[in-house]
């Protein structure tokens, strides 16, 4: 008798999570391949730190071969599905088509950058999901500080030395407490240079953090403005320009760095499927299937999964909420082959952490909230006991970033055009031929 196949689409935090789980409980009993365009699960949560230069990029990255030798890899994109056939259509990294057969399928392929219809947001906004894009904007940061330095109109040099971060959710806002302390030591090393970068962090909600307890944002403000970051709740972007972005309220920024942070949406392979969604995420039931397909399930940011602790409400689209509904994805599909009992998916909130670069952080773990040393240290021991691997060399590249200066070199290995804000496919780096 053959083995039957479950096909797990996107190594994101639920579906690395599920293959991860299956690939030791269900190997036995099916084959459990995993279809991602990359052969690594993304950390996301520490990208931020790959831009400031304290920690490299392998070391957010966690191999999908070495980690899961039980399951098999295809590289790939996924472009289709066909529910009736029960097949899987993707292109491979060289463009090549290709189909997957499934008995069981579970759709974890995540999200991309929202985007909204403000005139020159897509053309001159670069978004901030993928390693590409983290490099990208490390190496962008490097190149318009040494280019500031070197300028002979004032003008110029305000306007290379101003970065604009666009949405104060958990993204923006770590990335600009990160990116203000990366731009202030890269302006110390430049001697006669007499820089003073200037970050601001837009956003059109009355508060950083909005969806945070009060307390939370109030450090993160906090802590922001005291390194200089200009926080305007409130406020956003009319338009955007090769040479600046124009704010609702008129006024006309200089800058040559407009960093899109305003939210995610499902994966467009989502919208194609044409099966009843939520705000864009497909509608599930507790146990994670698809209504009148039991052999489907979705979770992660692809998937509007019931809020049981909440009653009409729906789990947000959070790497917390995501990592616990792949284990509930795997343990339901694993009992399908007769291993334990299916279970519903309710997960009480633990608390939040917001790393805020350096010794600082908000964070609230069982509901008690902490600021500064504490909560950095208790955000970053958080981290080390989630990552699946690489702790050690995370570790090791804290260690040292205490102790050491940062390196800021430009590599020049992801060019603007190769990380496009309007992409299916953030993980990705696009070359002409795409």
């Amino acid at each position: 008798m053959s083995r039957s196949r479950i096909v797990i689409v996107g190594a994101g935090f639920a579906g690395y999570r599920a293959a991860r789980i299956l690939s030791r409980t269900a190997r036995e009993d099916a084959e459990v391949v995993v279809l991602n365009p990359t052969d690594y699960f993304l950390y996301l949560p520490l990208l931020p730190q790959v831009t400031a230069g304290i920690l490299e990029p392998r070391r957010v990255t966690v191999s999908l071969t070495g980690t899961l030798p039980h399951a098999r890899l295809v590289l790939g994109e996924a472009h289709g599905v066909d529910l009736d056939a029960r097949r899987v259509r993707y292109t491979d990294p060289e463009d090549r088509p290709g189909e997957l057969e499934y008995d069981t399928l579970i759709l974890s392929v995540g999200s991309v950058s929202r985007l909204l219809p403000i005139p020159g947001v897509a053309e001159h906004a670069h978004g901030f999901r993928g390693l590409p894009e983290a490099l990208y904007l490390r190496d962008h940061i490097v190149r318009q500080l040494e280019l500031a330095a070197h300028a002979t109109d004032p003008d110029e040099r305000r306007a290379r030395s101003t970065f604009v971060v666009v949405g104060a959710g958990y993204t923006g806002t770590e990335l600009a407490a990160h990116g203000a302390m990366f731009a202030d030591s890269i302006v110390r090393k430049q001697r006669g240079a007499h820089l003073e970068p200037r970050w601001m962090l837009l956003d059109i909600a009355p508060r950083v953090l909005p969806e945070l307890d009060q307390r939370l944002s109030r450090t993160a403000d906090r802590v922001l403005r005291r390194r200089g970051v200009d926080v305007r709740t409130g406020m956003s972007v009319k338009e955007a320009k090769h040479d600046g972005v124009l704010l609702d309220d008129g006024e006309f920024v200089p800058s040559r760095s407009l960093i899109w942070c305003v939210g995610v949406r499902p994966d467009p392979l989502v919208s194609d499927m044409g099966l009843p969604t939520e705000r864009g995420r497909l509608c599930v039931d507790k146990y994670l299937t698809i209504p009148g397909h039991p052999e489907v399930l979705a979770c992660g940011d692809a998937a509007a999964v019931p809020d049981l602790t909440r009653p009409g409400q729906f789990t947000p689209m959070t790497a917390q909420h995501a990592w616990r509904q792949g284990r509930v994805a795997a343990r339901n599909v694993a009992a399908r082959l007769g291993h334990g009992s299916p279970m519903a998916y309710e997960h009480h909130d633990r608390g939040f952490a917001v790393d805020l670069g350096g010794v600082q952080a908000a964070a609230n773990p069982l509901h008690i909230p902490l600021s500064g040393p504490l909560a950095g240290a208790v955000t970053r021991g958080y981290h080390l006991l989630t990552m699946p691997g690489n702790r050690v060399r995370v570790a090791a590249d804290w260690l040292l970033e205490a102790g050491l200066p940062r390196q800021a070199v430009q590599l020049g290995m992801v060019r603007a055009g190769s990380v496009p804000l309007d992409t299916a496919s953030p993980e990705l780096v696009r070359t002409p031929r795409d």
